[in-house]
């Protein structure tokens, strides 16, 4: 069932995008697809091949140092898991001692989406105003600020993490400037910085001023996405320092630890083979950026201004139920005065007509 249907706010019918999918355009989402082809054909290449399992065969070696040298962190540990939510909470739980717990934008991932997946592992999620969904340095250093000088702070969990995501849940990217500040109040209160970069192929693309090497000197670890960027699944765990003490005891603990870990490692040694993944990210960020210059041409308001492969069109009602029957967008939240947000994605699969097609859509909305 799609969880739209759960959502208090969401609108009566229709409750949900994709009645007759296949026919629909579709940009619900950046996972909808299967895998980019080249991982397909790789996949398929090696499929009758005998390996050793939990991720010590060759492809998840390569995979290993492919990354590494992407993130110019020659002696990072890299591990592989299945999904973000998976990743999230087994990197976190296993950086944090039992009294502390995580910071994060009260429209982060973790805080809003992950149903509790923190804090059931013991370590609570102590959520700040997020502005377009970043977390803002002042806002950090403040935070901070009060804890150290309250003189009950030894009866209270203790700040001793930051969460962020790049892009964030609203779509938006951090500068390196941003970043930097955020590192720097991080460093100084002894707190350990984590990105979660289920998208971070995207926000490449969008924020040329960060690097993956940049990523890697200002985190103590992030994550590198790939179920929503041209994998079937995976994310790769990345801490470019070192892991925490028996991480990987951490992973199987969680149940994350997979038995045929050649999945992951020979899908990640492809997307980091011959700049497969720069490329995923441009392409999708390029037909991002034409549906967000069509609708400021048309005159439609956005929700918030995004850089990356995300858009957050405002729809009056009316234009939403018509839609809904063309396009399979995700429901965001209801306005004030009964308008709609929602959610356009674009992906590695996203094609020139498709985007031709929604353009044309939203176009014969404004001339009725």
């Amino acid at each position: 069932m799609n969880d739209a249907r759960l959502r208090r706010d969401v609108p009566p019918e229709p409750l949900f995008f994709g009645e007759g999918e296949g026919t629909m355009l579709f940009f619900e989402n950046d996972y909808g697809e299967g895998a980019h082809p080249k991982i397909l054909e790789k996949l398929w290449e090696t499929n009758r091949e005998k390996l050793p399992g939990y991720g010590a065969d060759r492809y998840t070696a390569s995979a290993r140092e492919k990354i590494r040298a992407a993130v110019g962190a020659p002696e990072a540990d890299v591990f592989f898991l299945a999904g973000g939510t998976q990743i999230n909470r087994t990197v976190i739980a296993a950086m944090l001692a039992p009294w502390e717990g995580v910071v994060a934008a009260d429209t982060g991932h973790i805080s809003v989406h992950e149903a509790g997946a923190v804090e059931r592992t013991g370590h609570k999620v102590l959520t700040l105003p997020g502005r377009g969904g970043k977390l803002d340095a002042g806002g950090l250093e403040d935070f901070v600020r009060r804890f150290a000088a309250d003189e009950n702070r030894e009866h209270m969990v203790f700040p001793g993490m930051v969460y962020l995501s790049q892009p964030t849940e609203y779509g938006t990217t951090y500068t390196a400037g941003e970043l930097t500040a955020l590192a720097g109040i991080c460093r100084a209160a002894g707190m350990r910085l984590y990105l979660d970069g289920a998208r971070l192929g995207y926000a490449l693309a969008a924020e040329p001023s960060l690097t993956l090497a940049d990523y890697a000197r200002l985190c103590d670890a992030f994550s590198i996405g790939g179920t929503k960027v041209g994998c079937l699944c995976g994310e790769a765990a990345v801490f470019p320092s070192g892991a925490p003490p028996h991480f990987l005891n951490t992973v199987k603990r969680e149940g994350a630890l997979a038995a045929k870990g050649r999945l992951a490692g020979i899908q990640f040694d492809v997307l980091f083979t011959d700049g497969l993944y720069g490329e995923i990210g441009r392409d999708a960020v390029r037909q991002a950026d034409r549906v967000r210059a069509a609708l400021d041409r048309l005159g439609y308001r956005q929700l918030v201004r995004t850089n990356a492969n995300q858009i957050f069109p405002v729809l009056t009602r009316e234009e939403y139920e018509r839609l809904s029957r063309r396009v399979s967008l995700a429901f965001w939240e209801r306005l004030d005065g009964g308008d709609v947000a929602v959610r356009a994605a674009t992906s590695w699969a996203t094609e020139e007509a498709d985007v031709d097609a929604l353009i044309a859509l939203l176009e014969e909305e404004k001339r009725r």
